[in-house]
């Protein structure tokens, strides 16, 4: 009993660490642009350069002040560093006749889209947006965020300059072999 204790621990421990070692990908979900047009999620990218995946909605105050703050930096960033910001909406069918006006009436340049049914935030693991991830340009996801608090922002530039800084290198030693 005691063996066998010790191999399920030793298979356990070494599944973990396999996992780990593995770079999670978006998951490939329907959901709607704001046309309500069905995309899949797998399409998501950003011409190899890496992108963000924000889970948001209108009655989450932090995803609302988040959003907007980010909308003031985007353009800046987008030219610094070619990011994309895509915002998913995790109201729900209820409340997303909502979205597309209250997106328009903040002037919000992100690529924004519906997930009525919570099928792509389940297979994400929000439980609480907002939500960010950090998507590199393999479509790898590198960093992930919950919540907000004033300054989280910086966090984020940081994570994305550091994701750049790293692709780059990686890309040039490659280029040298």
């Amino acid at each position: 009993m005691n063996k066998l204790f010790s191999f399920l621990v030793l298979f356990l421990v070494l599944s973990f660490l396999s996992q780990a070692k593995d770079k999670k990908t978006i998951p490939n979900v329907r959901i709607k642009n704001l046309k309500g047009e069905v995309v899949e999620t797998k399409s998501f990218n950003n011409d190899g350069k890496p992108f963000v995946l924000n889970f948001w909605a209108t009655w989450c105050k932090p995803c609302i002040v988040e959003l907007s703050t980010l909308h003031e930096l985007y353009e800046k960033w987008q030219k610094e560093t070619g990011v994309k910001i895509i915002a998913v909406s995790i109201d729900d069918s209820r409340n997303s006749r909502k979205v597309a006006p209250f997106v328009k009436g903040r002037n919000w340049k992100y690529e924004v889209y519906l997930d009525e049914n919570g099928d792509f935030r389940r297979a994400m693991n929000v439980n609480h947006p907002p939500h960010s991830f950090l998507i590199n340009s393999k479509g790898e996801i590198v960093w992930e965020h919950s919540g907000y608090a004033k300054g989280d922002e910086e966090i984020l530039y940081e994570q994305i300059l550091k994701l750049i800084e790293e692709e780059r290198k990686a890309k040039s030693e490659e280029n040298s072999k």
